[in-house]
């Protein structure tokens, strides 16, 4: 089972991909093995409906690539800042283009994500990315940050299934 995780946003999404591999004629689950991780980036000085474009078309590159079976979703924490209606509307065509393909979507929220894989829902990043090295056996970090937090909605999601 290939899963995707996405960790929303509108300058930057990050992405997550890994496999579980199945203990052979058991049906169990066995390990889980990084694929791909990084940074959907778009630039400040385009329009946001370009920046959605972008996003969504970087979005069916990746879901072409490695046509994930399920995809795990941040749900949107709201807060007050000024790009706040820009991130959610980022969020729905993330949704939109997830559906097109017919990929089921699973979503958590931040405190969530963190009690999933940190087993504390107050755990500080340092402990979510600890948690996700541990589980998907990685040396060193999953680098942008964006994409560490990617991979740990993506572990919410495998584990939450």
């Amino acid at each position: 089972m290939i899963i995707l995780g996405i960790d929303p946003g509108l300058a930057r999404v990050g992405y997550g991909v890994f496999e579980v591999q199945e203990r052979p004629a058991t049906g169990v689950a066995g390990t889980q093995r990084l694929l791909d991780c990084g940074m959907i980036r778009t630039e400040p000085g385009r329009s946001e409906g370009d920046r959605m474009v972008e996003i969504a078309a970087d979005l069916r590159q990746l879901i072409r690539r490695w046509r994930p079976d399920l995809a795990s979703v941040e749900k949107f924490f709201f807060y007050r800042s000024s790009n706040t209606i820009a991130v959610v509307q980022a969020r729905g065509v993330l949704i939109m283009t997830l559906a097109r393909f017919r990929i089921p979507v699973v979503e958590f929220p931040p405190m969530q994500i963190k009690l999933a894989v940190a087993g504390h829902g107050h755990a500080d990043k340092e402990a979510v990315l600890e948690a996700v090295m541990r589980e998907l056996n990685l040396e060193h970090p999953p680098r942008p940050d964006d994409a560490a937090d990617a991979l740990a909605v993506a572990l919410t999601g495998w584990f939450q299934r």
